[in-house]
């Protein structure tokens, strides 16, 4: 793996926690930096615990409002739906 040098400024607050983490895990800074970006690229993107439960929320909410059929039902418009595709689509420039 090629090492490229970069220069970061930190408030002192992180700074000092970046020092103390290195030495207590005893890690190089560099080593510390580079798990923390490596961790914080792997959670980026997901979704926090609050917006995923909203997400299932919603969800939930949804479900209910989809209407009930029964298979006979649904058996027949889905016949409806494929004698219809099978005769085509438009029959005229009129159609469109």
């Amino acid at each position: 793996m090629a090492v490229l040098k970069m220069t970061f400024s930190l408030d002192e607050e992180s700074a000092a926690q970046l020092a103390r983490t290195a030495e207590r895990l005893r890690m190089s800074k560099s080593a510390v930096v580079r798990e923390a970006v490596a961790d914080y690229a792997a959670r980026a993107g997901r979704l926090s615990e609050a917006e995923r439960l909203r997400a299932l929320q919603l969800f939930d909410e949804l479900v209910e409002k989809i209407p009930r059929s029964s298979a006979a039902k649904v058996d027949k418009e889905l016949v409806s739906v494929t004698r219809s595709r099978r005769q085509g689509g438009r029959r005229s420039p009129s159609d469109r």
